[in-house]
């Protein structure tokens, strides 16, 4: 049942002239439009193909897509059910409401279970989908998993690696994009967003974005820009590429027919690996931020009181006792008075700093450390102090 569930997916992803191919090799009629042939090509599956005419199928997958590909079977996409209901049968699945073909199935890498006689991969292959998780961003709300965290598989032998994956759009992810569309400016931006994230392959806490050494990135055969290059801080010091989330909407193909690729290439290093996942994120803006901040509460005022009172009362231990705690009414940050007061839960000082700027500061570099003690002060760590 796996494998001609596989079959119907690799049938589904070839194009006219590979479906032509694959029909005149069955003996088949290969004249028609291309939603005609591949209704020609799932009922030779129907119809129980011979061994031969599988093979033939695998072939012209393995020329369209170079790198192992994924089942429909493995993958159980959370984003997917809730985009459309799926329906039981994969034949039906393949037909949007204009009845073209729709793989609303994102492609992805092949688990180790699923060779298909590649002799040139390596036998033993990294996690497809480790239980690898990146951490939340502030500025963008996730709504959908496009690919999951996949490994980077590297077959150590060389040391230029290169992975390719794919994926593909449900018609109601096109229209989430394209009607988020805002022309105002000089150039056009997406609110809702394609979004690229690596970072390392370590299942202990979630990852902030890491970047694999020496990184290149091609969306549908279009380099895509990355962030430019740090200047170095020391003499003889590599200069570093800051790792952050890359939005790749503009290079995305708005097709729930056409399949998206994306082929990575970084350099492999010893004892650290890598994870790459896209999502479909919607961005917000410092407002919005400040709004849900605001919408969290004011802590009691009583907490600072009582972490005063902790500060001046004497220790038996210190021969000195603190008598005053000085505290200032401007911001450490623009230098102006405080007009949201806030720090995080996690620092220990009194002083605050203005929220409104905090933010703002983090919305055009996100570094998300408190401005007063210099530790991490992330945004669901702050609260504004009553």
């Amino acid at each position: 049942m796996a494998e001609s569930a596989e079959l119907k997916q690799m049938v589904m992803s070839l194009r006219v002239s590979e479906l032509q191919v694959l029909l005149g090799y069955a003996g088949r009629n290969k004249h028609g439009r291309k939603h005609e042939l591949l209704t020609k090509a799932l009922h030779l599956l129907k119809a129980g193909c011979s061994p031969a005419v599988q093979m033939k199928i695998k072939e012209l997958y393995r020329r369209r897509f170079p790198t192992k590909m994924v089942s429909p079977v493995d993958l159980a996409l959370p984003g997917v059910h809730s985009a459309s209901g799926l329906p039981s049968s994969l034949a039906q699945l393949g037909f949007d409401s204009h009845g073209s073909p729709s793989p609303l199935l994102p492609v992805s890498l092949l688990g180790p279970k699923h060779e298909l006689g590649l002799p040139h991969l390596p036998s033993a292959l990294h996690p497809v989908h480790p239980d690898v998780k990146l951490q939340r961003l502030p500025f963008y709300d996730v709504l959908d998993e496009l690919i999951k965290p996949t490994s980077l598989a590297s077959d150590n032998s060389q040391r230029f690696q290169e992975a390719c994956y794919a994926f593909a759009l449900t018609p109601q992810q096109v229209q989430q994009i394209s009607s988020s569309m805002d022309i105002s400016g000089t150039k056009c931006d997406f609110a809702v967003q394609v979004q690229l994230r690596f970072c390392l392959s370590e299942t202990s806490c979630p990852q902030e974005d890491h970047f694999p050494p020496n990184l290149c990135v091609k969306v549908n055969s279009k380099p895509c820009n990355l962030p430019g290059y740090l200047p170095p801080t020391k003499n003889g010091v590599e200069p570093k590429r800051p790792s952050r989330p890359i939005n790749i909407t503009s290079l995305v193909r708005l097709s729930t027919t056409v399949p998206n690729t994306i082929v990575v290439s970084w350099t492999s290093e010893i004892g650290r690996s890598f994870s790459m996942a896209v999502y479909l994120v919607r961005q917000q803006s410092s407002a919005v931020l400040l709004q849900r901040l605001r919408g969290k509460g004011i802590r009691n005022p009583d907490h600072s009181r009582a972490l005063i009172k902790e500060k001046l009362t004497a220790d038996p231990e210190s021969e000195i006792a603190t008598t005053s705690l000085r505290v200032s009414l401007l911001c450490p940050l623009g230098k102006m008075r405080l007009t949201i007061p806030c720090r995080a839960i996690t620092c220990s000082h009194l002083q605050c700093f203005d929220a409104t700027l905090y933010i703002q500061m983090n919305e055009k570099k996100p570094t998300w450390v408190c401005p007063v003690c210099d530790k991490k002060a992330p945004y669901e760590h702050l609260i504004i102090d009553g």
